[in-house]
């Protein structure tokens, strides 16, 4: 049978676009590669590169996915003799906000056509959020990707006819994505939980409970999460416990307005202004009248996702980060929004605010153009930590080879141990500052020899000034060093004293 003529039409232009979406992928991926080329590593990466040298099937702080991205690209770069280059490090993790990019337009193409696809694209790779945050190797990259790929396999199983083959077959992909996206970040248990949350709450979608498919998901999400699910009950489920710790524990000092206020700040900035109403307002649209049961199960992710996340605000602060997930059903609803001259008119001025904050962003970082001191600018601290990994360096070869490197707080460590030419083993002595992966690794006491010598850095403030003296009864000298400076261009980002610790006695303190 021939198509009508429309149909044809119709079928070019979704294609038109659709290839049009993949060209924007394509070049803003390009484009975070070279920023991820340019710009130094920040402590968290530095110290996700430290868990790639050390490959386990979970971590204190995250499951191990970053880690398995960044060892991914040390490993390729070393069949050619490279160094393990921000480039290297960051390689894998810019291709996970590709493929992110890539499986969010295929939801919005999925309800919405090509043209949706192609704005989707657009919305999404100058949103501040993936433009700037998807440079960077941190486990929001591979999050990203798998529950976005979760997400679209589930918009095609309940896209499919009840009960099914072709609809089980997407259940069953579902659940695999959901796995490894459980492998990414723990937060990624929202997505079934909100899910779960549409399907209950609409009657056309209940009745897809009744069907094997979603149960057969979860089935196998929980097998491809076995092996993080081990390491936990190994390690006597620390990471589960501090991660429900650092997200719902006890409220600390301070105002849950000024949380809530902080959350909502963030999202206006990562997001832009008018994008974030914009999508705000789709997502509700979709809720209240909802076109199908795709656009409510959309709708139902988002809000789920808000929703937790301002709930946690109300305990504990929240980084503006951590609800990215929620912004790949909000932008495809925003992207498949029916078209009017009003509508048009706020997309392009946000597209357009967006396009002006991401570059604003890309410029400070290269060149500092914000007038913000460098000890308050989060781009700044990538910063300075050659200069601190120097000095370093010359204390310790002036000590001799019976000598190591330690420091109090795990962005430190990492540091140098990434920018200490020789890249070695150095420890966290951990006597202040938040419970980190160092403390699970073999510790300086169970390395060091009497008589051996530790090159201590450390913030020159009160919190650690107090490690030098609770350690000094295991050392025979403890000698207070010199400052040194972490600098960004001719402004300093921060201080660390070198203190240096000679002949080693045994033993260690217990507790903070």
């Amino acid at each position: 049978m021939t198509p009508h003529p429309d149909a044809l039409g119709r079928n070019t232009d979704d294609a038109r676009h659709f290839r049009g979406a993949v060209a924007v992928i394509l070049a803003a991926a390009v484009i975070r590669l070279v920023f991820a080329a340019l710009l130094p590593l920040f402590p968290d990466e530095t110290y996700y590169w430290e868990w790639s040298r050390r490959l386990a099937s979970g971590y204190f702080d995250h499951p191990p996915a970053i880690a398995h991205l960044i060892a991914a690209g040390t490993a390729l770069a070393g069949l050619v003799g490279a160094e393990p280059s921000p480039f290297v490090i960051r390689f894998f993790p810019v291709v996970a906000g590709g493929v992110a990019s890539y499986f969010a337009v295929l939801v919005a193409r999925q309800i919405g056509g090509g043209r949706a696809a192609q704005t989707a694209a657009i919305l999404f790779s100058l949103m501040p959020l993936a433009a700037t945050g998807l440079v960077l190797a941190t486990p929001d990259a591979p999050l990203l990707a798998t529950s976005a790929a979760a997400l679209y396999a589930v918009v095609r199983a309940i896209d499919a006819p009840a009960r099914s083959a072709l609809g089980l077959r997407w259940w069953i992909v579902a659940g695999l994505w959901l796995g490894l996206s459980f492998s990414s970040k723990y937060t990624s248990i929202l997505l079934p939980m909100t899910v779960m949350a549409a399907l209950l709450l609409r009657p056309s979608l209940r009745t897809r409970l009744r069907e094997p498919g979603p149960w057969l998901a979860g089935a196998v999400a929980t097998m491809v999460f076995l092996p993080v699910l081990s390491w936990n009950a190994h390690h006597d489920w620390i990471s589960f416990r501090f991660q429900l710790q650092h997200g719902l524990g006890t409220p600390p000092k301070g105002s849950a307005i000024k949380r809530e206020l902080d959350l909502l700040g963030g999202q206006l900035g990562l997001v832009s202004p008018i994008l974030f109403v914009l999508a705000a307002h789709a997502v509700w649209r979709a809720v209240r009248r909802p076109i199908t049961d795709v656009h409510f199960l959309l709708a139902m992710v988002a809000v789920g996702s808000w929703v937790f996340f301002v709930y946690s605000a109300m305990r504990r602060s929240v980084e503006a980060n951590w609800p990215a997930p929620a912004y790949v059903p909000a932008l495809a609803l925003l992207a498949a929004l029916t078209r009017t001259d009003s509508y048009d008119r706020w997309l392009r001025r946000g597209i357009a605010l967006a396009a002006v904050l991401v570059f604003v962003i890309y410029v400070h970082s290269l060149v500092p153009i914000l007038p913000l001191p460098a000890r308050r600018d989060p781009v700044a601290r990538s910063a300075g930590w050659d200069g601190l990994a120097a000095p370093v360096q010359a204390v310790r070869a002036s000590l001799g080879a019976r000598t190591h490197v330690a420091a109090d707080r795990y962005q430190d460590v990492s540091e140098l141990a990434y920018h200490l030419p020789d890249r070695p083993l150095v420890f966290c002595t951990c006597l202040s500052g938040r419970h980190n992966q160092y403390e699970i690794w073999p510790s300086f006491p169970s390395v060091g020899q009497p008589g051996d010598n530790l090159v201590l850095a450390l913030e020159d403030t009160s919190a650690s000034a107090g490690s030098p003296a609770k350690l000094g009864p295991y050392f025979d000298r403890v000698t207070r060093g010199s400052l040194a400076p972490l600098m960004r261009g001719g402004d300093t980002v921060a201080m660390r004293r070198i203190w240096t610790l000679e002949g080693y006695r045994g033993g260690w303190p217990v507790g903070r």
